[in-house]
């Protein structure tokens, strides 16, 4: 078990200090962009949508190109101190809380605004936990979910977390992507590339190929 701990510390560290200089993003000049994405970082990355998140926004800007898209960085610790079983939920959840919150705002102030909810990692389990429990109003102006690496629900309950299901209302518009060889998704026994696989995403086409789904939907 301690060794599932190490995996995501790694994972987290690789990422963190790959490309550590990656702002937090700010929304688009308009008060009401023609979308939004809301994406919860990774476990131990700096404050803003990580780096994942960044290359998932960078190629969906340009795949819908013409389109003003804002950002919002969902607010949680994104602690990696995954073994404190006493507090480590408690911080998704208080991830989960900030995302709702922000959705179902968007939803009422910017009617005409389409939201791309998604996350990487721990952010990915955040962003399936915060969608699953939106009013039919709301959850009817997500218009895609994209979930990078997220968690095996065995995994996530190991340290005290429950599974991070999708919920029916996203069936057709919602992406659970996992990289071959990431053990933090596949449930599968860590191997020595576990770790690198994990942080991969922005490098191995899965970000585009979910801002090419995604801009489908805009």
């Amino acid at each position: 078990m301690r060794r599932l701990a190490g995996r995501f510390v790694v994972a987290g560290a690789l990422t963190a200090s790959t490309l550590a200089t990656v702002a937090t993003p700010t929304a688009g000049a308009q008060p009401c962009p023609d979308a939004e994405v809301v994406f919860a970082r990774g476990s131990d990355e700096p404050p803003g949508v990580g780096v994942t998140g960044q290359a998932f926004i960078d190629a969906l800007r340009t795949q819908a190109a013409g389109k003003s898209i804002g950002v919002y960085a969902v607010n949680y610790p994104a602690t990696g101190d995954f073994d404190n079983k006493a507090v480590f939920p408690g911080t998704m959840f208080d991830g989960v809380h900030d995302a709702s919150a922000h959705i179902q705002a968007t939803a009422a102030n910017c009617p005409n605004t389409k939201m791309i909810v998604g996350g990487f990692s721990q952010g990915a389990a955040v962003a399936a936990y915060a969608t699953g429990d939106l009013p039919a109003g709301v959850s009817d102006r997500v218009a895609g979910l994209v979930l990078f690496g997220k968690p095996s629900a065995p995994l996530l309950a190991h340290y005290g977390a429950p599974a991070a299901n999708i919920g029916s209302q996203y069936a057709g518009k919602s992406l659970d992507l996992c990289a071959p060889g990431d053990a933090i998704c596949d449930g599968s026994q860590a191997s020595a590339l576990s770790p690198l696989a994990h942080v991969l995403y922005p490098f191995n086409g899965l970000t585009t190929a979910a801002a090419s789904a995604a801009a489908a939907r805009l």
